[in-house]
């Protein structure tokens, strides 16, 4: 092994192998070489190189969302730390433990006109956890500290080092124990190529205690109204998979009166649920009588756990016909979206169901009206299905009737989680997406992270906006032979055309529309992944044929679909259902 002779880059690296932080991603750099060397030769950390930087943190943001552990992104000085913001937002949101290294010039070099120096510190701080600011070693490069950095030698090297291990113990504590993202700036003075065969000192190896629950709730209340509310709604946002115990799960689907609307991101699937949340709230917005319809949908008691929700047609619902009370179950936050938040529990969903739900469950007329409206919407979307012609719509429904059992599945924003919702996902599937800030920006990335540390091979669907605007997140050596891509290539941005506006101008389809002609097929070839497309329904279900067989190379379907068709099947599938 070998170690950094930079002794709060030894420090660092040090702390992270006591802690247990072992996956590193690494962006190539000069500056933060002390770290690069700590990490790449210690045997206990496994390193991963990525070039693009924006690429990198959401690589490192899939690997943390599957193993629930933090993981790290290593980056030079100046700009390559700002590319790392949007996965450090999506990180923030989804509470997903990322930790942001980024190593740092001296203060004395910034704003002085020097190459690749950016004001660092604080940078992230309103999208983390904890800004770890660590301050620069004077007993490295003294004649240069002593020159240039007089300020510096107020402090002792071993004042400096307390501090140090100190913000160091903060930052892994606070990313572990709150799953959210650090960031741990560090400032190198040259020479950064030094090594030790053995370190210099040994770190403080204090425990860690993590915080007990001191919540003590009342749990007869919330019976007691669960109890006598004749309609109760739980609305469900992003999972991990299996994260509701089964005997719950069997326990909210046989209550009569409850409600449980999942989307395909909560990870939670039985047959009294309700799936597609959009196919029951469309066909109302389009009924005569939609007063007396939302005042019949209307909870008394609402619900909800998971994180972000998808459907817009729900939160336009309750935040215009709100519930008498508003429950989130969550740890650690609440969002009030629909604006009549009553109470945030910080339980585990699992320990407020067990607290809560009596042994005998209620029947009542609530859920039977809308299990037949759900019935009918099934099967009025067969035969819609029958009668379109090949589009965004049937693709969707034919992707997932082949997606192989057990695949994990990574959805990209925008149009492909939309459409994913409104159509049955098998309960062996363990989905994933970006949905803390819904961008579009990091979705390929972020699957391939995942891939790494996932059990079972991994698909990603994507639309082809969110796949060639993250297109360097196939540029690393890590893809595996299972890693399979659905790209849906639409010529542009079909969401846009869902949405009102004007879609007959130059405007719209040069900057809302972004219509473009471009295909994966070079992409592919450069990358190393076996390829093949479709342009219709045949082309189609040929490909989807041998798509998931076992393969040397990873591959692409790409499927084309026309660009001025899809926006009106798809709005024609709200009004077939009605």
């Amino acid at each position: 092994m070998m170690y950094s002779d930079i002794p709060s880059a030894q420090t660092l690296v040090l702390y992270f192998k006591s802690r247990g932080v072992k996956h590193i991603v690494i962006s190539p750099g000069s500056r933060n070489a002390p770290l690069t060397i700590g990490f790449t030769k210690n045997p206990f950390f496994k390193c991963y190189s990525i070039v693009d930087e924006r690429c990198a943190a959401f690589f490192a943001l899939g690997m943390a969302q599957q193993i629930q552990e933090p993981v790290a992104v290593v980056c030079t000085s100046g700009s390559a730390l700002l590319n790392y913001y949007p996965a450090v937002a999506e990180a923030f949101y989804s509470d997903i433990p990322l930790i942001v290294v980024s190593a740092d010039r001296p203060s004395y070099r910034i704003d002085i006109g020097d190459g690749q120096t950016i004001r660092q510190e604080n940078v992230l701080e309103r999208h983390i956890g904890y800004s770890a600011n660590l301050k620069q070693d004077v007993s490295h490069a003294t004649e240069t500290v002593a020159k240039w950095g007089k300020t510096l030698l107020t402090e002792t090297q071993e004042e400096i080092q307390e501090y140090n291990e100190r913000q160091l113990v903060n930052a892994l504590q606070i990313a572990r124990w709150k799953s959210t993202p650090v960031h741990i700036n560090i400032p190198f003075e040259e020479p950064l190529y030094g090594v030790l065969d053995a370190p210099m000192f040994q770190i403080t190896e204090k425990k860690l205690d993590v915080p007990g629950n001191s919540n003590q709730e009342d749990w007869s209340d919330y019976a007691s109204i669960w109890k006598t509310s004749g309609r109760k709604m739980i609305l469900v946002g992003v999972n991990q998979p299996n994260a509701l115990q089964n005997e719950i799960l069997q326990s909210l689907a046989q209550d009569g009166n409850t409600l449980v609307f999942t989307e395909t991101t909560s990870n939670l699937h039985h047959p009294e649920f309700f799936p597609s949340i959009d196919s029951i709230i469309a066909p109302i917005e389009k009924s005569e009588n939609r007063e007396e319809l939302f005042k019949a949908l209307q909870p008394e008691l609402l619900i909800t756990f998971g994180g972000l929700i998808v459907s817009k047609k729900i939160k336009a619902f309750l935040r215009n016909y709100q519930p008498k009370e508003h429950w989130h179950i969550d740890p650690k936050k609440a969002y009030d979206t629909f604006f009549c938040l009553s109470k945030h529990v910080k339980v585990n969903p699992n320990d407020f169901f067990k607290a809560i739900l009596p042994s005998e469950t209620q029947k009542s007329a609530y859920k039977t009206k809308w299990q037949e409206v759900k019935k009918q919407y099934e099967a009025r979307r067969e035969a819609y299905l029958d009668e379109i012609p090949f589009s965004d719509f049937t693709v969707f429904d034919k992707v997932m009737q082949h997606i192989p059992k057990g695949y994990q599945v990574h959805l990209a924003n925008s149009s492909t989680v939309r459409y994913t919702q409104l159509f049955p996902m098998d309960a062996s599937l363990k989905v994933f997406c970006n949905r803390g800030t819904s961008g579009i920006d990091g979705s390929t990335s972020t699957a391939v992270g995942a891939s790494i540390h996932a059990e079972e091979p991994t698909l990603l669907i994507t639309g082809d906006l969110s796949f060639f605007y993250d297109s360097n997140g196939l540029w690393n050596a890590h893809i595996q032979p299972d890693f399979r891509i659905i790209l849906i290539n639409n010529s542009g941005g079909g969401i846009f055309r869902i949405l009102p506006g004007k879609e007959d101008t130059n405007e719209f389809s040069t900057f809302f529309e972004t219509q473009h002609s471009y295909t994966a097929e070079h992409l592919a070839q450069m990358y190393g992944f076996e390829y093949c497309s479709a342009e219709n329904k045949e082309e189609l279900i040929q490909g989807l044929d041998g798509f998931y067989t076992t393969s040397l190379r990873p591959k692409i379907l790409e499927i084309r679909t026309p660009r001025l068709v899809n926006n009106k099947i798809l709005l024609g599938y709200f009004d077939f259902i009605s």
